[in-house]
């Protein structure tokens, strides 16, 4: 088939002409993707949002045909691999970065609890340790402290944890984070 009798068909809205080009070109095309770094699933992915791009454009009988069917596919497969790249380039910088920034995060925060945790009360600093560092339960550190009950030491517990959260955010904001 000519590419004036594919283009017809396509406006006809014959899906036999789709079949045509994709296995006509679809070496070709895949080669772009497969040559610049991309998997055979890549390939076939953007081979196949190349053809129903162009599908859908000579559909509409807004295509006008400079050059052959090809070398138009040709560019949309490049176009779109490139943005792939740049896409993946994107996510990959942003991961880095999100990672650099946790670390320092974690450690950040850490430091700010424990030393947050150190101006609290010697009741509430022991409650809020052996729970959230020793991993104790509630009844051992109703135990631990001679309260008279697990409820005793759950209410306890939420009263330091309130004193540590209202402690943190008088002193600390976001920016002392993220600078």
């Amino acid at each position: 088939m000519k590419d004036r009798e594919i283009l017809d068909r396509i406006v006809k809205g014959d899906e036999r002409a789709l079949d045509y080009l994709y296995k006509k070109y679809y070496r070709m095309m895949t080669n772009i993707v497969l040559k610049n770094n991309g998997t055979e699933e890549e390939a076939k992915d953007v081979y196949q949002e190349a053809l129903l791009a162009f599908w859908q454009k000579a559909a509409s009988g807004k295509l006008v045909l400079t050059s052959k069917i090809s070398t138009f596919l040709y560019s949309i497969c490049l176009n779109q691999w490139r943005k792939e790249l740049d896409r993946k380039s994107r996510l990959s910088r942003e991961e880095v970065e999100k990672e650099d920034y946790q670390g320092y995060d974690e450690k950040e925060r850490y430091k700010i609890v424990i030393d947050c945790i150190g101006e609290l009360g010697d009741t509430c600093r022991r409650i809020l340790t052996y729970y959230y560092f020793d991993g104790l339960n509630m009844s051992d550190i109703a135990e631990k402290l001679n309260f008279a009950n697990t409820d005793t030491a759950k209410t306890k517990k939420y009263k330091c944890k309130k004193k540590l959260d209202s402690l943190i955010k008088e002193r600390y904001s976001t920016t002392d984070f993220f600078d």
